[in-house]
């Protein structure tokens, strides 16, 4: 764990810049300690730069251990939460993607109500949601309030919804889109400037 700043992404000191980089935060200034009369001497100002970067390598990796204890600040280790909720791993996807997944399977976990569709979309989604109930067809609607335009990663959010909704039930998305009143509000030069799917979705 010690020597591999990644975690198994890299190898130690194969990348010399990237792991200075990382770990620069966490080098102490060790000089300051020592009396004034050593601050000329080249071989201790290298003894400590040596022994900094060292105790800077391990402050680093027990900080990115800890990280990994929670799914918004995991990384390397989303993989064992995905394992516990029976998620196939996709490195594919990004950190933030995987956490979104994480997060909906476990909000997701037990009896389906539609509370549980409700806290699992916005999971997804980043914002509010409204769930329509349409018992006489035996179906329901997924009504995206809080975000304008389609959510990212829908499509991971389908395959979570199949997994937790009773299967006799349908479904559907409804999605929210700028009116044209707001955007009334800029000017033809400003409107220009923007694709149509940009326009739908103004803030």
């Amino acid at each position: 764990m010690y020597g591999s700043i990644k975690y198994g992404a890299n190898k130690y000191a194969s990348d010399v810049s990237t792991e200075d980089e990382q770990i620069e935060a966490y080098i102490p200034d060790l000089m300051k300690y020592l009396p004034p009369y050593y601050k000329s001497s080249k071989v201790m100002i290298n003894i400590q730069k040596s022994n900094a970067k060292e105790i800077g390598k391990f402050n680093y990796c027990k900080k990115d251990l800890l990280d990994q204890f929670y799914v918004d600040t995991a990384t390397w280790g989303l993989n064992r939460y995905e394992k516990n909720l029976g998620i196939v791993t996709d490195l594919n996807k990004s950190y933030e993607d995987r956490r979104e997944i994480i997060k909906a399977k476990k909000r997701g976990t037990g009896t389906a109500t539609k509370k549980m569709i409700k806290n699992t979309a916005e999971a997804f989604s980043g914002g509010e949601v409204n769930i329509i109930e349409d018992n006489e067809n035996s179906c329901f609607i997924v009504r995206f309030i809080g975000i304008k335009g389609i959510p990212k990663n829908m499509e991971s959010f389908k395959e979570m919804l199949e997994t937790i909704k009773p299967a006799h039930l349908g479904y559907s998305f409804t999605y929210t889109y700028t009116t044209w009143d707001s955007i009334k509000k800029i000017t033809w030069e400003q409107a220009k400037a923007k694709t149509w799917d940009e326009l739908k979705v103004y803030e």
